[in-house]
């Protein structure tokens, strides 16, 4: 936080004695904001790690699976790259050199709010142009998209059933701590017709930003061709209950004791971004655990090359490699969606 910057906690607890409970959708993203506006949270200084900072071989295989769906299609000129919450650049770094491989040299776009971070990926990757969010990219042109942990980040509502119906779950500060509630407003219109009789406590969450994100990114591809790989935790069919956690220095808190300090996320519901994205007329080409996807694409290949041509640092090399792809860590709880222009091929992987 910035010196003499007012804490989002006290901002929060004056809202709520004048207004009363607020929000958790409203907590979420003014949280993240506050978070994310000027910091690196990555790496072993910051709170998390994300795939590209693990190994190359996450980025390289996602340059390859642009670069042969491209090939497929007809090599379409005017290509770009987009890439959603780029972190320090080192996706689209690996990412693009494989493209370039095989032909690929897209325009280079990313869409990112931070000021902090736009700096780190300035030198990483300097021939970018970035943008706040998708409506102003080019219109023209195949567009090849990628999203790796960033639909988590984005704020959700969640529905709670009570004795007295569906309420929308809100945030108040009682005892000196920030704590989830039930609203007082009927909610029940905003749940699907087989929830309405759900028992008591059961809960639901939507995420309309995500949800947005899908339908725009679906509506360019159909508009303009292309691909994307959204790539996130989550789950691939519907589920209840609150997925809402906080990270800060690589451990999990209490998401309500620190706003604006640590990294607030939520499950990806891909399943519903699958709807939204058939709805607005893209291909859906599946979603498949990220373990799964990358042995498609080779991942064992690559890091066994990779092992021969740096025998020292083998061990990092594997271990880099079951990160990525054992069931029990980021291979399982880890979801890969593809999406694709109508007339666009299948692609690799989504067997």
């Amino acid at each position: 936080m910035a010196p003499g910057t007012e804490s989002l906690a006290v901002i929060f607890r004056r809202l709520i004695a004048g207004y009363g409970p607020i929000t958790l959708q409203h907590y979420m993203g003014e949280s993240n904001a506050r978070y994310y506006a000027d910091r690196d949270p990555l790496g072993s200084e910051g709170d998390f790690i994300t795939a590209p900072e693990i190994s190359q071989m996450f980025g390289e295989l996602i340059g390859l699976w642009l670069a042969d769906i491209w090939i497929r299609a007809g090599r379409q000129e005017g290509a770009h790259y987009v890439e959603l919450g780029p972190g320090r650049g080192t996706l689209a770094r690996d990412a693009l050199r494989a493209m370039k491989r095989y032909g690929l040299e897209p325009a280079v776009h990313f869409v990112e709010s931070s000021a902090a971070l736009r700096d780190i990926q300035r030198t990483a990757v300097p021939q970018a142009q970035w943008h706040h969010d998708l409506s102003d990219l080019p219109m023209t042109g195949p567009v090849l998209v990628v999203g790796n942990e960033f639909l988590d980040a984005l704020p959700v509502r969640q529905l709670v059933k009570t004795p007295q119906g569906w309420r929308e779950r809100m945030v108040d500060f009682q005892d000196h701590r920030f704590l989830p509630v039930a609203g007082d407003k009927p909610m029940d219109a905003a749940v699907p017709q087989d929830m309405k009789e759900a028992p008591d406590g059961t809960l639901v969450e939507t995420c309309p930003g995500a949800a947005a994100i899908v339908d725009e990114i679906s509506g360019r591809l159909v508009d303009q061709g292309g691909a994307a790989l959204l790539i996130d935790y989550g789950h691939d069919r519907r589920r209840t209950g609150s997925t809402l956690q906080a990270l800060k220095a690589h451990a999990k808190v209490d998401p309500f004791a620190l706003p604006g300090e640590a990294d607030l996320t939520c499950h990806v519901d891909f399943a519903a971004m699958a709807d939204t994205a058939l709805a607005r007329g893209a291909r859906h080409l599946g979603t498949v655990t990220q373990g799964h996807w990358l042995r498609e694409l080779g991942i064992e290949t690559r890091a066994g090359n990779l092992a021969g041509f740096a025998p020292q640092h083998a061990a990092a090399i594997h271990a880099a490699k079951e990160r990525l792809i054992a069931a029990e860590q980021m291979g399982g709880l880890f979801k890969v969606m593809g999406l694709a222009a109508p007339a666009w091929p299948d692609g690799a992987g989504f067997r």
